[in-house]
């Protein structure tokens, strides 16, 4: 659990200001904890919208997060992937309110919001930490780039009609060449996300690992890849193939030119999510994605119908 005085709490507000029932929370949740006596901020693009009084705007910029106890986040997941951006530089942990759809990321939904409000009020969180990864960008040996992502990286045609031609590199050794639309370099945590679109395995958060996803890729060797946390995954464009574009969580880009080199390596900061609830990912795979579990029958319910004897005749 965070610790510290009253006096000396501070939490970031970020909300999906676009829609009114994030307004609307977001204006619950900064009531709740200013009679709470603990210090609200807000972001300078979000305040207007909110409306409330009393709360400290704050430009959106890592010193938002910066001494804050918590970023607590009222939207959908890319509002928190966007709130990410802020709260890593100072290692400040997310809570997610999901108001959107999947809402993978979040730790709880619309309708316990005054019960979530209370659990920070009351300090009755824990913190985990999720692995992120750093992303470089050379062309002919000049830097041109640097980017992070929590989810995933991914190197994408900027053109529809054409396929890109990369190179796939894993530890400095070359592994094959894919006529596709993308690659996506994955987190665990991101293994849901777009990667899971692409094909790729759902990995455990606890698992350190990488995963490299080939997109519609046109080649005898394009399955997903999981590799070592320690690897250096690099994706070269070929001279001559269409421009491309980098994204980091589908919110930061950088334009790739023929020739360029993406090498992608596990972050030197992690991500600190709050959770109020400790449910096994397994129980939260189920309920995000609605998966029948219709006849499982459960270890306790088994051993119960066991013979005295265990069976042995």
């Amino acid at each position: 659990m965070r610790q510290g005085t009253a006096q000396q709490r501070t939490v970031l507000v970020v909300a999906h200001t676009g829609r009114s029932e994030a307004v609307r929370s977001a204006q619950l949740v900064i009531e709740r904890l200013t009679q709470a006596g603990i210090t609200v901020r807000v972001l300078e693009g979000e305040a207007e919208d909110i409306g409330c009084a009393g709360v400290k705007v704050m430009p959106r910029a890592a010193a938002a997060a910066a001494d804050a106890e918590l970023v607590m986040v009222l939207g959908g997941d890319g509002t928190l992937l966007r709130a990410a951006d802020l709260a890593r530089p100072a290692g400040t942990p997310l809570l997610g309110v999901n108001l959107g759809h999947v809402g993978f990321l979040a730790e709880a939904e619309r309708e316990d919001l005054t019960a979530t409000v209370e659990r920070v009020v009351s300090r009755r969180y824990d913190v985990e930490e999720r692995m992120t990864i750093d992303v470089t960008v050379r062309r002919n040996g000049t830097l041109i780039g640097t980017n992070w992502a929590l989810n995933e990286a991914t190197v994408e045609k900027a053109e529809r009609e054409r396929m890109l031609e990369l190179v796939a590199e894993i530890d400095g050794r070359p592994l094959s060449n894919w006529g596709c639309d993308g690659v996506v370099c994955a987190t665990p945590t991101g293994s849901t996300a777009y990667a899971f679109s692409a094909g790729g395995p759902v990995v455990w958060p606890e698992v350190e690992a990488m995963l490299v996803v080939p997109i519609s890729a046109h080649a005898l060797f394009a399955r997903p890849l999981v590799v070592a946390p320690s690897s250096v995954v690099a994706i070269e464009v070929l001279p001559g193939t269409p421009r491309a574009v980098l994204w980091c969580d589908g919110a930061r880009t950088l334009d790739l030119p023929p020739g360029a080199r993406v090498e992608v390596r596990r972050g030197s900061a992690p991500v600190r999510l709050a959770r109020l609830h400790l449910t096994p990912f397994t129980d939260r795979l189920v309920t995000k994605f609605g998966l029948p579990v219709t006849g499982w029958r459960g270890r306790a319910r088994a051993r119960a119908e066991e013979p005295a004897d265990g069976g042995r005749g």
